[in-house]
C-alpha cells in the first residue's frame, strides 16, 4: 500500500476577504466551524491565521489561543499549525503565539518577492523563530518559495536548529516568486530526497494552481495543501462553497491515484508528533 496522503487545509490566510468569497471564515467561531467540516471531510492539519474584526490580519496570541481551544474541542486529534507569516506582523511579533505550543508552525527560511512587496525573512528572525519552535517543542513546516529555501532548511537542521525529520512544503504559483512549473517541482523533490532522505514533503499551489499542485503531489507520493487561504474558487466560474468542498476535491484526487487519505493518527506518526 502507498504512503497515506496528509491533507492540510489552510482555512483563512491573511488576504482573502468576504467580498472575494462569502465562505472565507474570519471570526474565530467561523474558523472553528469551517475547520470542523474540513476535518470531517479528510483534512488532518489546520494551517491557522487569525483576523481582526475588520478582516485585516492579526498576530494576536489571544485570538490564536481561542482558536486553538476551539479546534481541540471540536476537531480532536487534528494537527494545529500556526502561521508565523509576515503579513500578520513584523519582527518577533510573528512568533508571539508560539508559547501556546501548537503542534506545528510555518517557517519561511529565506526572503522572496510577493506580488506587491518583498517577503522579508532575515537570518536573525529565522533563527529566532526556529529557536522558539525548539524551545516549545513545535515542529516547523518549512515553506519553500525557492530552491534556496530547501538548502537553507537542510543546513539549519544539520546545525541542530530545526526539529527533524524535516517537513517541507513547496509553495508554487505566487506572482513574482516560483511559478507552478512541473520540471521545477520534480527537481524540488529530487533535491530534498538527496539532501534529506528522511524528510516528508507537501505541495501547495496558489490560486488556479491549487488543483495542479494537489494532483502533482498526490501522484508523486507526497502530501498536499488546499483551502480558501490559497484559492477561493472551485473553477474559473464557481466560488468554492467551503473549505470542506476543497478538501473533498483533494480526497477525490487521492482516490484517483489510489492514495489512502491519512488519518490524524497516521499523520502524527509520519510527522513525529
Amino acid at each position: 500500500m502507498s504512503q497515506p496522503c496528509i491533507i492540510c487545509v489552510a482555512i483563512t490566510g491573511s488576504l482573502p476577504r468576504k467580498e472575494n468569497n462569502p465562505a472565507v471564515p474570519i471570526t474565530v467561531d467561523e474558523q472553528i466551524e469551517s475547520t470542523q467540516a474540513a476535518f470531517e471531510a479528510g483534512a488532518v492539519i489546520a494551517h491557522c491565521h487569525v483576523r481582526n474584526d475588520d478582516q485585516t490580519p492579526s498576530s494576536d496570541p489571544e485570538k490564536f489561543g481561542r482558536l486553538m481551544e476551539g479546534l481541540k474541542k471540536h476537531c480532536p486529534g487534528m494537527i494545529i499549525q500556526f502561521s508565523t507569516g509576515g503579513r500578520s506582523g513584523a519582527g518577533e511579533a510573528r512568533g508571539g503565539m508560539l508559547p501556546l505550543k501548537p503542534d506545528m508552525a510555518s517557517l519561511s527560511v529565506g526572503s522572496n518577492n510577493f506580488p506587491n512587496r518583498v517577503y522579508e525573512n532575515p537570518p536573525q528572525l529565522v533563527e529566532w523563530l526556529a529557536e522558539e519552535m525548539l524551545k516549545y517543542g513545535i515542529k516547523p513546516e518549512i515553506e519553500a518559495f525557492d530552491l534556496s529555501h530547501i538548502h537553507q532548511a537542510v543546513a539549519l537542521s544539520k546545525q541542530g536548529k530545526l526539529k527533524t525529520p524535516l517537513y517541507v512544503q513547496f509553495v508554487m504559483g505566487v506572482k513574482n516568486s516560483m511559478p507552478a512549473d512541473k520540471p521545477t517541482f520534480d527537481f524540488y523533490i529530487e533535491t530534498l530526497k538527496r539532501l534529506a532522505p528522511e524528510a516528508q514533503w507537501c505541495g501547495a499551489g496558489i490560486g488556479a494552481n491549487q488543483y495542479l499542485l494537489n494532483e502533482w503531489s498526490i501522484a508523486a507520493g507526497g502530501h498536499t495543501r488546499t483551502g480558501l487561504e490559497d484559492n477561493v474558487r472551485l473553477n474559473s466560474k464557481t466560488l468554492a462553497p467551503s473549505n470542506a468542498a476543497l478538501v473533498a476535491r483533494t480526497v477525490a484526487l487521492c482516490e484517483k491515484y489510489q492514495r489512502p487519505v491519512a488519518t490524524w493518527q497516521q499523520a502524527r506518526e509520519m510527522l513525529g508528533l
